[in-house]
């Protein structure tokens, strides 16, 4: 598990437009994410940030444009296909089954991409292990302080090294600590499992820490892209996001 894969197909969408009536969430979207990297995606509140991992997950059907995992077109994937295909997500909201312990927790996403309850109970040792909280395995779900609550997201996300990890706000409400930690966690996910990373947050001090490239969008496009002295240097991205006032340092 804790092996680097060898790199291999990309996750990427091109000119991908979603429409919900008359309001285009996203307007001609082209975006690639690379094997066993980190690529972060800011932008402010309703950009359509949300709207794209869904998009690049099965759970939204682009209205044109196509989403491809190498040269096959995913687009019209649905979720559970889209994982057993490699492509893994974390929530905002952590999602766990409230009345199962943590290790049942992970062990049900082995269960659902076809391995056994034995095999899927030995990955989720293992993980837990490698992610350095094999205390957790025993412990209800329900009830969980909050880091520890994303953190069991994060581990049945990465349930038998998906190729392709996306986080929806991993950080939202942590502590300085607590990101400098996840910042560490989402470095050895690209470096060790060879996963690519597609960092949703708006923490940006932390995407720009982890991220070898960044998007940024703005009212469904995408305004700026490139690496972190790109993006810190971009005056459409401090006007956008961060805002015209502030010091790009």
């Amino acid at each position: 598990m804790v092996r680097r894969k060898d790199k291999g197909s990309s996750l990427a969408a091109s000119g991908v437009t979603v429409a919900f009536g008359g309001f285009k969430a996203l307007t001609d979207v082209t975006m690639t994410i690379t094997p066993g990297a980190v690529h972060g995606l800011i932008g402010p509140n309703g950009a359509g940030k949300t709207t794209m991992v869904n998009t690049l997950t099965g759970f939204q059907a682009p209205t044109t444009g196509t989403v491809t995992l190498g040269d096959s077109n995913v687009g019209t994937l649905p979720p559970h296909e889209m994982r057993r295909a490699g492509v893994a997500r974390t929530f905002q909201a952590g999602r766990l089954f409230p009345g199962l312990d943590v290790l049942d927790n992970l062990a049900v996403t082995g269960v659902g991409l076809g391995h056994s309850r034995s095999t899927s109970e030995a990955e989720a040792l293992r993980l837990l292990d490698w992610m350095g909280v094999p205390h957790l395995a025993e412990q209800p779900a329900a009830g969980l302080p909050y880091t520890d609550e994303r953190r069991v997201g994060i581990a049945r996300a990465l349930m038998f090294a998906p190729d392709f990890l996306l986080l929806d706000e991993p950080a939202a409400g942590m502590s300085e600590a607590e990101a400098a930690d996840l910042a560490s966690l989402i470095k050895r996910v690209a470096e060790e499992l060879g996963t690519g990373v597609l960092l949703i947050e708006h923490n940006v001090g932390l995407v720009l820490s982890v991220s070898h490239h960044v998007y940024v969008l703005d009212a469904g496009q995408i305004i700026e892209e490139g690496d972190v002295d790109a993006i810190l240097s971009s005056q459409a991205v401090r006007d956008a996001y961060l805002g015209s006032d502030q010091e790009a340092a």
